[in-house]
Parts: structure tokens; C-alpha cells; sequence
């Protein structure tokens, strides 16, 4: 059994450190700075995108992008904290041996950083996430790539994660997904998006878990 997890939203609490970053490109571009709960639809779709939409499509984004991460890699990816019964809940997937990994749109030596500062790093397999040059920001392309460099059976995986980005690339790639309501996705969102179910907390994911990757059959979403 293997379980996929999205990191913002899911596994920590990324509103702080992601908004203020935002808000730090923003400003430095001489653009309009909203709010930050104006801005918490950012967590979760891939950096560029979230700023081409923020930005109308100018030729500002590589700009955003680059001075959101001159704030981010120093300062923002630690304004975080993680969800309650997280490390309790991969303990107990740990010991049920269940082979965890991290699938993230986030650069994956920021990921990397993140969850060796708060400790979760040694419950991970392997800690997978896009490259600089946006490489696998898409979750279709991570988890194509995660799987091609596993070998593993979907059938036998699941995804966890917040957003509809989660269950579109699960989907993809044949994955069976569960959406958390704890992050920055509406259940609506989950649920259209083709999230197997829905969990409202960490303990809560133990037995989907289980189910869906003792049951679910490989089924790969037409291009």
C-alpha cells in the first residue's frame, strides 16, 4: 500500500509564509497588494499559474515568481505549522507499513526544508516536488514521474491532498484520491475534481487508505 502526500494544505498549514510572499512580489512589481485571506486560493495551484491569473497573463510572471522566491526560500517557507494529528497519523501509517511519499507542486528543496524542519522528513520514502524551472508543477507530470521512477502499482496507491490539482493528477495517472477538508479546496471542488471521498480529519485517513488501495483497479483518464 502506498500513499501520495500533497504537502500545503494537507500536511502543514502554508497561509503565512505563501500570502506574505505573494504580497512581498506584489508589491516590489508596484502592483495592487491584497489581503491575505484575498490571496488564499495561491496555495496549492502551481506558482506560475496562480500568477499568470493574478497577474492577467503579462510578462511579469517570471519576475513575480523570481521575487516570491527571493522572500520565500529565506523567510516564507517557515511561516507554516503543521495540522494536528499529522505526525500521530504517519506514525500510524508507518507502523501499518504503509510506503509514504510526498507529491508537491511546491520546488522540492523547499519541500525538503519544510519537513526536515518540522520532523516529518524520516516518515517519507522519498520527498518528490518540481523543479526551478517548473518542471512537474503540474500534478498529472509529478505523479507520471513519481511512477516512473517507483515502478509501483497504481491500483495500489492513493493520493491525499486539499485541492482539485490533487484528484485531477491522481486521476490522470490512474490513481484512486481523497480530498482533505482541513486545507484550501471547497468539498465542492473535491468532489467535482473526482476525489474518491472526503475526510474532515487526520485519523480519519487510515481506513479510506486501506480501502481504496486494497480495492481499486488502474484506471487511466482519457487524454
Amino acid at each position: 500500500m502506498i500513499a501520495l502526500f500533497d504537502l500545503d494544505g494537507t500536511l502543514t498549514n502554508p497561509k503565512t509564509g505563501i500570502t506574505r510572499s505573494v504580497q512581498y512580489a506584489l508589491e516590489r512589481l508596484g502592483r495592487p497588494v491584497p489581503d491575505a485571506d484575498e490571496l488564499t486560493w495561491m496555495i496549492g495551484p502551481p506558482l506560475v499559474a496562480g500568477f499568470t491569473e493574478l497577474l492577467g497573463g503579462t510578462e511579469e510572471v517570471q519576475d513575480a515568481v523570481r521575487l516570491y522566491r527571493e522572500r520565500y526560500s529565506d523567510v516564507g517557507l517557515f511561516e507554516n505549522e503543521v495540522y494536528a494529528g499529522i505526525p500521530a497519523l504517519l506514525q500510524d501509517l508507518r507502523e501499518k507499513e504503509v510506503r509514504l511519499y510526498v507529491a508537491t507542486s511546491k520546488m522540492h528543496v523547499f519541500a525538503r526544508r519544510i519537513l526536515d524542519h518540522f520532523d516529518l522528513s524520516r516518515f517519507f520514502i522519498e520527498i518528490y516536488g518540481s523543479e526551478p524551472d517548473n518542471r512537474n508543477a503540474d500534478k498529472r507530470d509529478l505523479i507520471r514521474h513519481i511512477l516512473e521512477r517507483e515502478g509501483f502499482d497504481p491500483g495500489r496507491a492513493v493520493m491525499i491532498g486539499d485541492r482539485k490539482h490533487d484528484a485531477i493528477g491522481a486521476k490522470a495517472n490512474g490513481i484512486a484520491s481523497i480530498g482533505v477538508t482541513w486545507g484550501y479546496g471547497s468539498r465542492q471542488e473535491l468532489l467535482d475534481a473526482g476525489s474518491s471521498c472526503l475526510v474532515d480529519d487526520p485519523q480519519g485517513l487510515v481506513a479510506p487508505i486501506f480501502t481504496l488501495t486494497a480495492s481499486t483497479p488502474p484506471r487511466v483518464a482519457k487524454a
